[in-house]
Order: C-alpha cells, then sequence, then structure tokens
C-alpha cells in the first residue's frame, strides 16, 4: 500500500506559482486580499476615484464645445494621472507595512520575498483601471467625440505606462519612513505632473521648464497615452524614456528592498 506525500500545490495556497525552492511567487489570495483592502481604505478611493475626476470636470468643461481636440487631451491627461495615483499608492501601503514589521515576516511565509513586490505590482495595475474607466467614461458622457480605436488605444496606454508610478510608489515606500510617505508623495507627483505637462501643455510652459518636461516620466507616459489623439508621441524616444524610469525605480525597489529584508 503507497501513501502519497501531500505536494505544495495541495496546500490552501494552491492558487500559486511556485519557485524552484517550493517558495510562492504570487499568491493571488495575497492580491485579493490586498486589493479589498485597498478598496476599503476610502482615502485611497478619493484620491484614485474621485480627484482626477473632478480635475477633469473643472478643467476640461471649458473646451467641451469650443475646443473638443483639447477637450480629449485633457481626459486623457487626466486618465494617466488617476492611475499615476492608484499605482504610486501602493508605495503607502508598502511604507505602512515595513514600519509594522509585515516585510520581515515574510522570511517566515511562503511568499518569496520577490514575490511580494509582484503582487504589489499586479495590485496596482487593479487600482489603475478605476481612474482610466471613471475619467473616460466622464469624458464620453460629456460628449469625447473619439473613434472605437482611440478609446481603446488611449485606455490601454494610460493603464499600461503608468506602470512605470507602480515602480516609483515602491521605492518611495522603501526609502521613506510611512509617517511620512503621503506627505512626500502627494506633492511629489503634483509636480512631476506639472513639469511633465499632464495638467499644462508643455508649450504653454516656462522655457525653462520646456527644457526639462521632455526628461520627465510624466511626459513620456503623456505623449504616449495621447498618441491617438494627437497623432504623435508614440516614438522610440518616450518608449525608452518610460523605460529607462521603471528601471531605475526597479533598481531601487530591488535593492531598498534587499537591504529591508536582510535586517535582523
Amino acid at each position: 500500500m503507497s501513501t502519497q506525500t501531500d505536494s505544495p500545490t495541495d496546500s490552501p495556497t494552491a492558487r500559486a506559482l511556485f519557485g524552484p525552492t517550493g517558495q510562492i511567487w504570487i499568491s493571488w489570495a495575497y492580491i485579493f486580499i490586498d486589493a479589498r483592502r485597498q478598496l476599503r481604505n476610502r482615502r485611497t478611493m478619493i484620491f484614485l476615484a474621485v480627484m482626477p475626476v473632478m480635475i477633469f470636470v473643472a478643467f476640461g468643461s471649458a473646451y467641451r464645445s469650443s475646443d473638443p481636440v483639447m477637450f480629449s487631451y485633457i481626459m486623457v491627461s487626466m486618465a494617466v494621472y488617476g492611475a499615476m495615483v492608484a499605482m504610486t499608492s501602493i508605495g503607502a501601503s508598502t511604507s505602512t507595512e515595513r514600519g509594522q514589521g509585515w516585510t520581515r515576516q515574510l522570511r517566515l511565509t511562503p511568499l518569496h520575498p520577490a514575490g511580494y513586490v509582484v503582487s504589489k505590482v499586479i495590485v496596482a495595475l487593479l487600482l489603475g483601471v478605476i481612474p482610466v474607466a471613471l475619467v473616460l467614461a466622464v469624458g464620453a458622457g460629456m460628449g469625447a467625440r473619439l473613434s472605437a480605436a482611440q478609446w481603446l488605444e488611449a485606455s490601454l496606454a494610460s493603464w499600461v505606462c503608468s506602470l512605470v508610478f507602480a515602480a516609483f510608489g515602491l521605492f518611495m515606500g522603501y526609502l521613506i519612513p510611512a509617517e511620512n510617505v503621503m506627505q512626500f508623495i502627494g506633492p511629489l507627483l503634483a509636480m512631476l505632473s506639472f513639469f511633465g505637462g499632464l495638467f499644462t501643455p508643455v508649450a504653454f510652459l516656462p522655457h525653462a521648464l520646456r527644457v526639462m518636461a521632455p526628461y520627465m516620466p510624466t511626459y513620456a507616459v503623456g505623449e504616449i497615452a495621447r498618441s491617438p489623439i494627437t497623432g504623435t508621441g508614440f516614438t522610440l524616444a518616450h518608449v525608452t524614456l518610460l523605460l529607462i524610469w521603471t528601471a531605475a525605480f526597479s533598481a531601487g525597489t530591488a535593492f531598498l528592498f534587499r537591504r529591508d529584508t536582510a535586517r535582523g
């Protein structure tokens, strides 16, 4: 009579991908719990769902009838801003969990440390859908006129390209103490958005800022996201800039994460 040894996939964490050592690389249960926790946070929901829509309505309404192209330009810019806020908000939760000693506890669980970071990025992507969908839906309700292809391309670009800010949020979450992270990240995002041409077209900025803008990650995301409307912006230079910023933030996160989890 043979005995059967339970494999890792027979455990409650069966819905997970395992690394070569048997550790969990992606825990769908953790992703679900973390996403639900973020959605229940009223402050988070206000910043990622309400604020982008309010800013769009406040600044876009003036161009609703007089300049449909500018109206759509502002709509997509605010969709990008909302996705930025949603994905960066993961940094705040990471910083809080660090302060509570959660990252150190990971060494006692099957979840691989890198899997924790990957799970956070997935949650950031899930949250990023909300502001993009809301802003574009409000824009459509207010009369934005785009082709089906433009709607699809602009929404996907606004969402996917903002992934760089998931890396940014994680980097800041490991860099700044929990009690200060949101006070720092909020104004910094606003500055990046202004300098990168999300709040004001780059052509309207002072000369010094026009020179600085093309090097901002917000500039590259905005240009690519608005390219279905403007017909320009989806260039190799902008894609390369986005990849460089993503790689830089990811490398910084990896370094700080290893340092954090290595502490005794």
